[in-house]
This record gives C-alpha cells, sequence and structure tokens, in this order.
C-alpha cells in the first residue's frame, strides 16, 4: 500500500499575513469601541449628569430665595450645581446648564461653561459686557453640535431664577483661531460691533469631530422679561 502525502506545510508568509489580518481585525473593534465610547456613551453618560444637576438647580429655585440672584460680580451667584439655563430652538439641544469655567472637567459633564480665562465673562445682568460660553460640538453631551444651524435673527434665552434674557444672533465666524480671544473680547469687533452693548458669545469647535479651530455666534439681548409663577415660557421658546 501506498503512504498517503502529507498535509502540505503552511508557509511562513502565509502565518504571518494570518497573524497580520487577526490583528488588524483586533484593533479595527478596539478604534470601533473607542469611537463608540468617545461619541456616544460619553453622550449618554454627560446628559444624565446634567440632567440630575439641573434638576436640583431647579428645585434650589422652589425654595424662598435668601439672596438676589443677580449680583453684580461674576461668579458670586455660582453654585456647585450651576447658575442657569441657556435655551436655543435652532439647535434643537434642550435647556443646557450652564457653570463656570471652561475647562474640560467642567464642559465635559454635558454643561456649556463661561469663561473666566484668558478674558473674563460678564454675565447676563451686567449692565455692559459679552456672556461669552463653551461647550463641545461631540462627546461629552455634544450641547453646541448644531451650532452651524444657527442664523441671523434666531433666538438665543438664558433662563435665571427670576429672568429671562432674551438675545437675537446678529453674527457669526464659522472657522478661526482657537487663540482668537477677540472673539469673547467685551467688545466683539470682529462681530462688526465697536461700542458696549450687552452681548452673548457662543463657542466651539470646528469642524466636527476636531479640535482644531472655533466656530463663533454672536448675538446681542433685545429684552428681559420677569419669570412669573407658572414660569411661561417667552414668546421665542413656545
Amino acid at each position: 500500500m501506498s503512504r498517503a502525502a502529507p498535509p502540505p506545510r503552511r508557509s511562513v508568509l502565509a502565518g504571518f499575513l494570518s497573524l497580520l489580518g487577526e490583528l488588524l481585525i483586533t484593533v479595527g473593534l478596539v478604534l470601533g469601541l473607542f469611537v463608540a465610547y468617545s461619541l456616544w456613551w460619553t453622550n449618554v453618560l454627560a446628559d444624565r449628569d446634567a440632567s440630575a444637576r439641573g434638576d436640583a438647580i431647579r428645585e434650589q429655585w422652589e425654595q424662598p430665595a435668601t439672596a438676589p440672584s443677580a449680583p453684580a460680580e461674576p461668579g458670586a451667584l455660582d453654585t456647585q450645581g450651576g447658575i442657569g439655563f441657556l435655551h436655543v430652538p435652532a439647535m434643537k439641544n434642550g435647556e443646557v446648564l450652564v457653570k463656570r469655567g471652561t475647562q474640560s472637567e467642567v464642559i465635559n459633564e454635558g454643561v456649556a461653561g463661561y469663561y473666566t480665562d484668558p478674558i473674563k465673562s460678564a454675565l447676563p445682568w451686567d449692565a455692559t459686557g459679552n456672556f461669552t460660553l463653551a461647550a463641545h460640538r461631540d462627546g461629552h453631551g455634544a450641547k453646541f453640535h448644531d451650532i452651524d444651524k444657527l442664523g441671523k435673527g434666531d433666538a438665543v434665552v438664558f433662563e435665571t431664577r427670576d429672568t429671562w434674557y432674551v438675545y437675537k444672533v446678529f453674527a457669526e465666524l464659522k472657522q478661526t483661531s482657537r487663540y482668537d480671544v477677540d472673539a469673547i473680547s467685551p467688545v466683539p469687533k470682529e462681530s462688526g460691533k465697536t461700542a458696549p452693548g450687552r452681548y452673548i458669545t457662543l463657542t466651539t469647535c470646528t469642524p466636527v469631530y476636531t479640535s482644531k479651530y472655533r466656530y463663533i455666534v454672536w448675538g446681542e439681548l433685545v429684552r428681559t422679561e420677569k419669570v412669573d409663577d407658572k414660569r411661561t415660557l417667552p414668546a421665542e421658546l413656545r
């Protein structure tokens, strides 16, 4: 009887290619999981945290006031939770809790933060100044993801315990350097303004999923409304 021929030996090259293919698949899966974590799961965690903080602020507002809610100096109103809520109908991002600071540990909580550095932000109740805010465009709540949907005349509303501050968008800068501090100056001249006023500035990273540049939107206060007992929304939010 003839002996069966031995099975062909696998070449070294074939073994290497097979191992490389398995490694690439593994790397692809890891990268996919990282992307899912960065762009989805961080949103879930941030939104959950911001919602809890927002609820705590609203519960606090329901208690009898023990001090004025519009102090003269930025930061004097700050609590551990935040100072109020931003509403931007064109961005369809719901209400956004606003806290002090723009460090990653602040805005990673799914909130917008107001600048304390390099230029200190004014607050809405100040007689003049620029209320300057930053939030993420992707991941960690992505509260300013749809900033490019804002256009001239769109409403931006800030809500405190006792007052609605209604702004209207008048200018935007779709791309500028991350070091462009003039965009958040008290009189943002890049917006076309040359005199003190009561402004709001929204800033975020651009293009989407990068942090190379900054996208800027400017608004100007057009009126204020006192909050009534039912917290009736201003016309722009109905």
